[in-house]
């Protein structure tokens, strides 16, 4: 019996991903989210798998206990898929709207990301799944703390996968970068090479399944990766849209 928990799963990504993983055998799936009533939406799809614990990852006093809670009713924990994020064009610079990214993306996310780790590294093994996004590889001028979030993911989880080989831990840490995909989170005009929910969470279960350390969802946006990060900074800076 694999036991999955996915925190973020009242939407887009994280539910597509639930729904994927309850058509398996021999798997029982524990939801987190801040929407009890999508999370029981959801968890009616199949009630046999699926359990529910309400929480928003910004609460660490409580995030914490929900999951302890939610893996202790599945029986044990063998993947954790940490899919909760948030970000908003912000051409204002409004701070409330910077505060929001920050606190989920960055506090609420290290707080989950933290617990998952020493979770496993006390049973000895399991599997952390985190999805960042393409976005965090350059600064955004139209949303700049939403790209710089996913900067400090990817770095926290490179962090957490040098400390886990030195350890020489089976622990295995897959950094899942999307780039556009036909959720809430893709704003903004001009958008290519949207992908729908059930491709992108296609690849994304393959890539999980094949223990893979970082990849780009869907496979093209790898080349995209490759030339966004080498543009040269003058090139990239008339690229502005604020």
């Amino acid at each position: 019996m694999k036991r999955i928990v996915i925190v973020g799963a009242t939407s887009g990504i994280g539910e597509g991903l639930a729904r994927l993983y309850a058509e398996q055998e021999e798997v029982r799936v524990g939801l987190m989210g801040r929407r009890r009533e999508c999370l029981e939406r959801l968890a009616a799809f199949r009630p046999s798998v699926f359990e529910t614990e309400v929480c928003d990852v910004t609460d660490t006093e409580l995030l914490e206990r929900k999951l302890e809670c939610l893996s202790g009713r599945l029986g044990g924990l063998d993947l954790l898929i940490l899919s909760s994020g948030t970000g908003d064009l912000n051409p204002a610079l409004d701070y409330a709207v910077e505060r929001s990214a920050l606190l989920t993306n960055v506090v609420g996310w290290t707080c989950a990301v933290d617990w998952a780790v020493r979770f496993f590294e006390r049973q000895g093994h399991g599997h952390l799944v985190v999805i960042t996004s393409a976005g965090g590889l350059r600064g955004s001028g139209a949303a700049p703390a939403y790209n710089a979030t996913k900067a400090f993911q990817m770095n926290y989880v490179e962090g957490i996968r040098q400390r886990l080989a030195g350890r020489r831990l089976p622990v295995r840490v897959t950094d899942i970068r999307p780039g556009f995909v036909d959720t809430a989170m893709a704003k903004g005009d001009g958008l290519f090479w949207v992908a729908s929910v059930e491709k992108a969470c296609r690849q994304m279960m393959r890539a999980i399944e094949r223990r893979r350390s970082v990849v780009y969802v869907t496979r093209r946006w790898r080349a995209v990766a490759w030339v966004y990060r080498h543009l040269p900074d003058g090139l990239y800076m008339k690229m502005a849209k604020v």
